[in-house]
Parts: structure tokens; C-alpha cells; sequence
């Protein structure tokens, strides 16, 4: 018996993902307390119920993660990307998150969430055409632009 094989796949066959995720899984769940974190969603619909934008993510003890944001093109540019990531974010903060982190590339929204209040943690400068990653980082709380009038 000579031990494992291993083999590549340019496509990944969804059984050998399931075990691979499942062993994962299991591993974390034992490390840490994985079962604590959270969903979390805001959408944004118009007249007649269509999603027209939404942020996707999560919570975990004081931390909040976008994982997506997305605006369809006919409403961008409105306020409606400020808007659900600030729905996000308070419903983040009333969980007790103190900080929201997200990635994302250089041709998609930096310059969008620094205005915002986030700044730029850590850059991955390896990806192709010059694009960046970039994981972004805010301490909720503190732009008084969140603040409600008192």
C-alpha cells in the first residue's frame, strides 16, 4: 500500500468538495465557536418588490463582515449603496459588533467605502492587470455622520 493519491481537476467535482468542506467544518467547529456566527442582510426593493440591491454578510462577536454589496445599474448613484451599508452596519452595531470589515477590488469600490469611513488594512498587489485587493477595516461608531441628531 503506497499511501494517498492525489489528483487536480480543473472543474471541482461536488462530492469531493462536500468532504472537503465537511472536514473543514469540523476541524473549525472544534477550534472555535463557528456556530455563534451570524447572517446578516439588508435589501433594498422597488415599487413592486424587486431587489434593486443588497448587503450580504455576517456577524461574530464584535465583528461584522460585507461580504457583498451590490446596486443594479439603474439605481446607482442615488445614496442606495451608502444606505445599505449603513442599515448594515447599525444592524451590526445594535448585535454589539464594533468593527465591519470587507474586501474588495480596485476596480470595483474603494474610494465608495473610504468614504465611508473605512480604510485600507492590507493590499494584495498579485493579482493580474494590475488589480488590487483590498480588506478594508472601520471601527463603528466613530463617524459622527452615523450619529442620530440629538
Amino acid at each position: 500500500m503506497g499511501g494517498p493519491t492525489i489528483t487536480t481537476h480543473d472543474a471541482v467535482p461536488a462530492s469531493e468538495r462536500d468532504v472537503v468542506d465537511a472536514g473543514l467544518d469540523a476541524f473549525n467547529d472544534a477550534a472555535a465557536p463557528l456556530h455563534e456566527v451570524t447572517p446578516l442582510a439588508c435589501f433594498a426593493r422597488d415599487d413592486d418588490g424587486t431587489v434593486v440591491g443588497g448587503a450580504i454578510g455576517r456577524t461574530w462577536g464584535p465583528a461584522a463582515e460585507i461580504q457583498q454589496l451590490w446596486v443594479s445599474e439603474v439605481h446607482r448613484g442615488r445614496g442606495l449603496g451608502t444606505a445599505l451599508v449603513r442599515a448594515f452596519e447599525a444592524r451590526a452595531a445594535h448585535r454589539g459588533c464594533r468593527s465591519c470589515y470587507l474586501e474588495t477590488l480596485s476596480f470595483q469600490a474603494p474610494r465608495f467605502y473610504e468614504s465611508l469611513g473605512y480604510r485600507v488594512a492590507f493590499e494584495l498587489r498579485a493579482l493580474p492587470y494590475g488589480i488590487v485587493r483590498c480588506t478594508m477595516l472601520k471601527e463603528l461608531g466613530t463617524d459622527p455622520r452615523e450619529r442620530p441628531e440629538a
